[in-house]
C-alpha cells in the first residue's frame, strides 16, 4: 500500500502545472466582437415612417399599444398590439416585425402631445386605450460616443498589431513601429549552439582554416603577444548546399561565444536609410557582446559590386547599406573581438572594397565533397535509417559524383520514402539507386505514350552514346543505360565521371564524341537525325567554343583566352576580339565539330553489329548495365573496375 501511494505521488509530482498566461490576441478577439455587435445590433427594429393622420386612425381603431414621444426630436414611436399586427402586414412587405417600435411619425414644434394624446385616450373605451411615454433624447453624448468609439477601437487594434509585429521581428524595446531601424539579427548566447566540428562531415580544408578562427577567439593572447592582430572577417565561398551555414554554426559552437546570425536581404528595405541603420545597430550589439561572431548569410544581397547596379542612381539604398557595412568592418572605430563570417555562392559579383584585406581577410572555399568526404557525409545522414545488413556506403559514395551535402541528405531521405512506398522493412542498395535516378532524371513516367518507331529511335540513340563512351578510353565510364522516360528525358545514359581537376585535349575530344554518339547513331540507322539530340548538341557546342575561345586549344586562334573571370564584361556590348577573329572562331568550332562527327561515325560503323545488338538488348530489357556492355564489347580500355 505504501509503495503504491508513493508511486502515485511521484506521478502527480511529475505532471506539468498549467499556468495561466495572458495573451494579447484575446483583446483583438474581444474588440472584433464588439465591432461586429455594433454593426449588426443597432436597435434591432426597422420601423416604418407614417403620417400623423395614419397614427390617429390606428389610435381610434384601438390598435395602438404604446406611444413613446421624444420631445426634443418631435418624434413619436408607435407600438401596435400583437394581435392587430396582421392588419398592417402589407405595410411591412409581408414580413411582420418581431421587435418594436413598428411605426414612427414626425410632428411640428406646435404639436402639444399631452393635450392631443390625452384627448384621444379619453375618447376611447377602457380596453382600447394606449400607454403614453414622454422622454428626451440625449443625442449629444450618444452621437459623440457613437462617432468616437469605432476610431478608438481601430487605433487600439493598430497599436497592438504593430507591437506584436515588432516583437516577432526581434526589434524589441519600446517604440513600436519606430523600431524599424533596429537590427533583426538573431542572437544565440553561449552554450546554446550544440553544433560542433564533429557534426560537419568532410570539408577538411575549410575546417582547418576556420579552426584557426576558433583558436583566435579562445586564446587571443597567444597571437597578440607576438604583435599579431586577430582577423576581422572570413568569407565562405562555395556552391549551394555544400555546408557553409553549417560550418559557421560549428565555429560558434566550438568557440562558445555569442553568435549573431542575419541574412543579407534583411538589411535591404523599402524605407530609405533603414539598411544602414540596421548595420549600425548590429555592430553596436556585437561590440557589447564581444568577443562574438557575426554571421551574414547570402551577403551578395547587400554586397553586390556598386558598379554593377545598372539602372540605379548613386543614391541607391543598397549602396548606402553597403557603404555603412564597409565603414563598420574597417572604419575609424575599432571592432576588437568581433569576427565577421559571411557566406555566398556568388563571390564574383561582390564589391572589391568588401573583399580587400582588413575586411574579409581570408576567403575559405567550401567545394563539393570528394569520394572520401561523400562517404563521411553519407554516414552522418544514414544514422537514423534502417538499412539492409549488407549495405555498402562506399558503393553509394562512388555513384554520387558531384553531389553536395544537401544532395546527399536528399538522396537518403528519398531512399527511405522509396522503400516505404514498396512496403519494405529496411532500405537496400536498389532504393538508393532509384532515389539517385529520381533526383537527377526526375520522376519515372512509364505511362508516357511512345510509338514503336520512337522507341526504336530512342534505343538506337542511347546505344550510340553507350557504344562510343565504352570504346573511347578517355570518356566517362558508363554505369547504365535506360530508355524509360524520366522527367523531360525520353532516355538516358548514366556515367560515373572520374574526379579529376584537369582535362586534356584528348579527354575533351573523347567526351565530345560521346555526346554526339546518339545523334550519329540516328543518322546511321534512320538515315536522318531527330530533335532528340538537342541537349547533346548544346553541350557539344559549348565545349567546342570553350576549347577554342577559353582554353587556347586551337592552332589557328593560338594560345589566347578570352575568358573573363571577373564577370565585368557581361555589361559590355562589344566583344574583346575583332569581327575577323569572330569569323575565324566560328570556322574553327565548325571544323572541330565536323572532325568529332566523322570520328564518331567511323567508330559506330566499325562496330555496327555490336551496336545494333546493344540496341536490341536495350529494347528488350529497357535498362542495361556495364556488365551487359562488357559481355557485348569486351573489357573497357583503361577502365577502372572499382568504378563500374
Amino acid at each position: 500500500m505504501d509503495n503504491n501511494s508513493n508511486n502515485g505521488s511521484r506521478r502527480q509530482d511529475s505532471r506539468k502545472t498549467v499556468s495561466f498566461k495572458f495573451n494579447f490576441s484575446w483583446i483583438y478577439m474581444i474588440l472584433m466582437l464588439i465591432i461586429i455587435w455594433m454593426f449588426f445590433n443597432q436597435g434591432g427594429a426597422n420601423p416604418q415612417k407614417i403620417e400623423w393622420e395614419d397614427v390617429k386612425e390606428q389610435i381610434l381603431a384601438g390598435d395602438v399599444k404604446e406611444i413613446v414621444f421624444v420631445r426634443n426630436d418631435f418624434e413619436g414611436r408607435v407600438t401596435i398590439k400583437p394581435d392587430r399586427l396582421e392588419k398592417y402586414a402589407d405595410k411591412f412587405g409581408g414580413n411582420i416585425p418581431a421587435k418594436s417600435p413598428h411605426f414612427i411619425f414626425l410632428v411640428s414644434a406646435s404639436f402639444n402631445p399631452e393635450e392631443t394624446f390625452g384627448a384621444l385616450n379619453d375618447s376611447l373605451p377602457e380596453n382600447d386605450r394606449f400607454r403614453l411615454v414622454m422622454e428626451n433624447n440625449n443625442k449629444v453624448w450618444g452621437s459623440l460616443i457613437e462617432w468616437l468609439l469605432f476610431p478608438l477601437l481601430f487605433i487600439l487594434m493598430w497599436v497592438f498589431m504593430f507591437r506584436g509585429i515588432n516583437r516577432n521581428s526581434g526589434a524589441g524595446g519600446p517604440g513600436g513601429i519606430f523600431n524599424v531601424g533596429r537590427s533583426t539579427g538573431k542572437l544565440a548566447e553561449k552554450n546554446s549552439i550544440q553544433v560542433t566540428f564533429k557534426d560537419v562531415a568532410g570539408l577538411y580544408g575549410a575546417k582547418e582554416e576556420v579552426m584557426e578562427i576558433v583558436d583566435f577567439l579562445k586564446n587571443p593572447k597567444k597571437y597578440t603577444a607576438l604583435g599579431g592582430k586577430i582577423p576581422k572577417g572570413a568569407l565562405l565561398v562555395g556552391p549551394p548546399g555544400t555546408g557553409k551555414t553549417l560550418l559557421a554554426k560549428a565555429v560558434a559552437g566550438e568557440a562558445n561565444v555569442p553568435f549573431f546570425s542575419i541574412s543579407g536581404s534583411d538589411f535591404v528595405e523599402m524605407f530609405v536609410g533603414v539598411g544602414a541603420s540596421r548595420v549600425r545597430d548590429l555592430f553596436r550589439q556585437a561590440k557589447e557582446k564581444a568577443p562574438c561572431i557575426v554571421f551574414i548569410d547570402e551577403i551578395d544581397a547587400v554586397g553586390r559590386a556598386r558598379s554593377k547596379n545598372v539602372g540605379f542612381s548613386s543614391n541607391d539604398e543598397r549602396e548606402n547599406t553597403l557603404n555603412q557595412l564597409l565603414t563598420e568592418m574597417d572604419g575609424f572605430d575599432s571592432n576588437s573581438g568581433v569576427i565577421i563570417l559571411a557566406a555566398t555562392n556568388r563571390a564574383d559579383i561582390l564589391d572589391k572594397a568588401l573583399l580587400r584585406a582588413g575586411r574579409f581577410d581570408r576567403q575559405i572555399h567550401v567545394d563539393l565533397p570528394d569520394l572520401k568526404e561523400r562517404e563521411e557525409i553519407f554516414k552522418v545522414h544514414l544514422k537514423g535509417l534502417k538499412l539492409a545488413p549488407d549495405f555498402d556506403v562506399e558503393f553509394l559514395a562512388k555513384h554520387t559524383p558531384g553531389f553536395s551535402g544537401a544532395d546527399i541528405a536528399n538522396v537518403c531521405n528519398e531512399a527511405a520514402l522509396t522503400a516505404a512506398r514498396k512496403n519494405k522493412s529496411e532500405i537496400d542498395k536498389q532504393d538508393f539507386l532509384d532515389s539517385v535516378d529520381r533526383i537527377i532524371g526526375g520522376l519515372e513516367r512509364k505511362n508516357k505514350i511512345i510509338t514503336p518507331e520512337e522507341k526504336k529511335s530512342i534505343a538506337h540513340h542511347e546505344a550510340g552514346h553507350a557504344t562510343v563512351s565504352w570504346l573511347l578510353p578517355n570518356a566517362n565510364p558508363l554505369f547504365k543505360v535506360t530508355i524509360v522516360p524520366r522527367g523531360q528525358a525520353l532516355g538516358a545514359a548514366w556515367y560515373l565521371p572520374e574526379e579529376r581537376q584537369l582535362e586534356t585535349r584528348d579527354q575533351m575530344m573523347d567526351q565530345m564524341c560521346s555526346l554526339i554518339g546518339g545523334r550519329v547513331a540516328e543518322e546511321i540507322v534512320n538515315g536522318q537525325p531527330s530533335t532528340g539530340a538537342l541537349n547533346d548538341l548544346e553541350r557539344l557546342t559549348k565545349s567546342a567554343y570553350a576549347m577554342v575561345v577559353y582554353y587556347g586549344m586551337s592552332e589557328k586562334i593560338g594560345t589566347v583566352s578570352y575568358f573573363d573571370s571577373t564577370g565585368s564584361r557581361g555589361y559590355e556590348l562589344s566583344k574583346p576580339y575583332s569581327e575577323k577573329t569572330a569569323e575565324l572562331i566560328d570556322e574553327e568550332v565548325k571544323s572541330l565539330i565536323n572532325k568529332i562527327h566523322d570520328r564518331t561515325y567511323r567508330i559506330l560503323m566499325d562496330n555496327k553489329d555490336k551496336f545494333l545488338e546493344l540496341a536490341a538488348l536495350l529494347l528488350e530489357k529497357e535498362v542495361i548495365f556495364a556488365d551487359d556492355m562488357e559481355r557485348i564489347f569486351g573489357p573497357r580500355a583503361n577502365s577502372k573496375e572499382e568504378t563500374l
